[in-house]
């Protein structure tokens, strides 16, 4: 249990590991922004992030899509093992042998801390193969929204979050011991009120991506995927 000792000396809040005004440690001299754990933190303007999706779309055109998935997932690896680290050392105690409540929640606190959005898991239909995640606020959203030219914004476009898919895959992947994928069913960058992933095997979820496109609702698709179960993702 944590005194208030502890608290005062070591500045540690029980089940807030990733609290911005913890976490986060700038240097105004130097310009660096470090994580309580000692890791580098970059902060990037929305010009930037606008300029990168534009340009990858203008260089690569369809591609761009599978380009940010794969970013998403060495992202996601290096995003998983510093998450690793750095709750475990919190806690004083090993990742796997914390509380999913508190694995989850912190999971959430840092995705929001590093101006990501706010994340919720959903485990309910977990015994039929899928995890649902969303994601409300999504920076990554507002930049490709703003990013297109007048010409891109009137043709139909596909949810965006391409880069979000594959970090989360990786993500669950590593948490799960299984090679899981993540398909985006709704997009905030088109309109919604969130944006909507699932989480399965690619077995799973191989025609997702095609229902989406046909225009099936978040709902409609996971009625579909739920209707035979295949096993619990997270053992």
């Amino acid at each position: 249990m944590t005194t208030l000792q502890e608290i005062l000396q070591e500045r540690i809040l029980p089940g807030h590991c990733f609290s911005p005004a913890y976490y986060i440690r700038p240097d105004i001299h130097t310009g660096i922004l470090e994580s309580r754990g000692g890791y580098r933190l970059a902060a990037f303007p929305m010009p930037l992030l606008e300029a990168l999706y534009s340009g990858l779309r203008y260089e690569t055109g369809q591609a761009a899509r599978v380009i940010l998935y794969n970013c998403g997932r060495d992202w996601g690896e290096e995003f998983f093992r510093r998450f690793e680290d750095e709750l475990s050392r919190y806690h004083n105690q090993p990742l796997r042998e914390l509380p999913m409540g508190i694995l989850l929640d912190a999971l959430s606190d840092l995705w929001a801390t590093h101006g990501w959005g706010r994340l919720a898991l959903d485990f309910s239909a977990g015994d039929q193969g899928v995890v649902q995640a969303s994601v409300r606020n999504s920076g990554f959203a507002l930049a490709v929204r703003t990013s297109y030219s007048p010409e891109e914004a009137s043709t139909p476009r596909e949810p965006s979050g391409h880069l979000e898919s594959g970090v989360l895959a990786s993500l669950f992947s590593l948490l799960s011991g299984r090679e899981l994928v993540c398909v985006q069913t709704t997009c905030e960058s088109l309109g919604a009120d969130q944006n909507h992933f699932l989480i399965g095997t690619a077995q799973r979820l191989h025609n997702c991506e095609e229902w989406v496109r046909k225009g099936m609702s978040h709902d409609e698709i996971l009625d579909r995927l739920t209707a035979t179960p295949e096993g619990s993702l997270l053992r």
